[in-house]
């Protein structure tokens, strides 16, 4: 006998937003108890913390709430310069007469360490960064340990790299990493260039710098020797007298196109190797015959829940004419149903803006957008009345001319062409001076495949979007950057053949 379920007389509370609803779920906060933030941090030289010879600090804040969470040493030429020091010392000493195995254990200590003390490192990674808990917690600090468990398997293979040549360490590193993903970009550089047998001198984003300096505990905790890692706080001048240390040997560095540039033409007389991952405007391409549903939830994924930070973002959204209204109508649904708010909050889908800076930056940019003409629309949900909130937006019919069709944004901004013809849709994806990553919707197996080999991108995402592996090598074509990182091509810039 098959018993009628009655319907509830009590169901579910939701909150109408404009197009779509929402759930009105209880706050869920993350506890931050489990982190100890200095009020004060030095710098981390020859294997232990230093004061700044520049005798200066400045303020790092939670982007969150506005406020103060720290000090971070103000490195000047002088403290570059011995932390250069110490990292050539360390190549020259234990580090460099270390075999590739004692090096890989010392890497799988790093890696396991990461994961014992993860919660740890995803609450200050959202403290310092803004991002939302479940972002910090299930993407960036596995990945970050996926990095080092991954280079860790390389570091006594490395002769396998290039068959019937001689690889050896370039010497000392000097990297530069970003304000959006600090710790991954952190284990992005240092993983490979610990792996073939480097030293390193590591310089954060000045707005983002606590949990590298938290993974200067976990070095020493794994027993690296003194020097073997070094990592300085500052803001541009730091960089610079970093990349122009004539000690020097490679520079990685991750961030804006332009300081790209500026990097590239200051080493361009010494015989510094150079990786460069750069800017990116990436497009996303719908076709008729995807799953809608499931495109919605990835152009959603690659531009919003990251807060249109990662420099892959897919900000360019290209649809195929037939179903355009209906993709805008199902975008604006899915915009209103984002949750932006305490990055703290489990239940937060959009945290923080990083910067008071960047918040100012995307909202002149997004007024250029309105001026210049598109439908635009944004999110109705709320935003905290404390801290840098920017709800997410969309410009739709727009033309390929449009200024926040060319140039990266760093937020939740995104904007919508449409096309007729796949040819038209790869002139549109490939009319960029980026070339850094793109996605393809299609159900037809062979459309992705001539797709993906016709568009200049480093990586292509088909029916996914920002999926990341340590195996993989990324890096982009035009202005989007030079040489590759992660995979077995990640390791070359870090090693010289013979």
């Amino acid at each position: 006998m098959i018993k009628k379920i009655s319907k509830s007389k009590k169901p579910i509370k939701a909150e109408k937003k404009s197009k779509g609803f929402k759930i009105d779920y209880s706050p869920s906060l993350e506890g931050t108890s489990i982190v100890t933030i200095k009020p004060r941090n030095e710098l981390f030289i020859g294997g232990k913390f230093v004061a700044p010879k520049s005798n200066k600090y400045f303020d790092t804040v939670n982007p969150a709430t506005g406020e103060k969470i720290s000090e971070l040493a103000l490195a000047n030429k002088d403290d570059v310069d011995s932390a250069v020091k110490a990292a050539r010392h360390a190549y020259n000493g234990e580090w460099g007469k270390m075999s590739g195995k004692d090096r890989g254990r010392l890497l799988f200590r790093v890696a396991r360490i990461l994961q014992e003390r993860a919660r740890e490192f995803a609450v200050l990674e959202t403290l310092d960064g803004g991002k939302p808990i479940k972002e910090s917690r299930d993407v960036d600090v596995p990945l970050a340990a996926q990095h080092f468990f991954y280079h860790a398997g390389w570091a006594d293979k490395l002769d396998y790299l290039a068959p019937n040549k001689k690889v050896s360490p370039v010497g000392v590193c000097g990297q530069i990493i970003p304000w959006n993903f600090p710790l991954l970009m952190a284990a992005w550089k240092l993983a490979p260039a610990l792996a073939c047998g480097n030293t390193v001198v590591l310089k954060p984003a000045e707005t983002t710098s606590l949990t590298a300096l938290l993974l200067a505990d976990v070095f020493n905790e794994a027993g690296f020797p003194a020097g073997v890692v070094n990592i300085i706080t500052g803001a541009g001048e730091t960089g610079a007298a970093l990349v122009n240390h004539p000690d020097v040997n490679k520079i990685a560095f991750t961030g804006s196109t332009d300081v790209g540039k500026l990097i590239a033409k200051s080493i361009a007389h010494s015989n510094k190797k150079l990786s460069l991952e750069l800017g990116g405007k990436s497009a996303n391409i719908i076709f008729a015959d995807a799953a809608i549903d499931q495109a919605i939830e990835g152009v959603v994924n690659g531009i919003y829940f990251n807060q249109g930070h990662v420099c892959c973002a897919g900000s360019r959204l290209l649809v195929e004419e037939s179903i355009v209204d209906e993709v805008v109508k199902k975008l604006q649904r899915r915009l209103d149903m984002i949750r932006v708010g305490n990055p703290l909050d489990k239940n937060t889908d959009l945290g923080a803006i990083n910067s008071l800076e960047q918040l100012n930056k995307i909202k002149e940019l997004v007024d250029l957008g309105k001026k210049e003409g598109g439908d635009f629309y944004q999110s109705s949900s709320p935003l905290p009345k404390k801290g840098y909130y920017f709800a997410p937006c969309m410009f739709s019919n727009v033309t390929s001319a449009h200024t926040l069709n060319r140039i990266e944004i760093f937020g939740p901004v995104l904007t919508i062409q449409t096309f007729r013809t796949p040819d038209e849709a790869i002139t549109k994806a490939n009319d960029s001076r980026y070339g850094l990553a793109a996605g393809i919707w299609s159900e037809k197996g062979s459309k992705n495949l001539k797709i993906a080999g016709a568009l200049k991108a480093g990586v292509v995402w088909v029916n996914t979007y920002n999926k990341f592996d340590a195996a993989s090598p990324f890096g982009g074509f035009a202005e989007s950057g030079w040489g590759r990182e992660g995979g077995r091509h990640g390791l070359f810039s870090y090693l010289k053949i013979d």
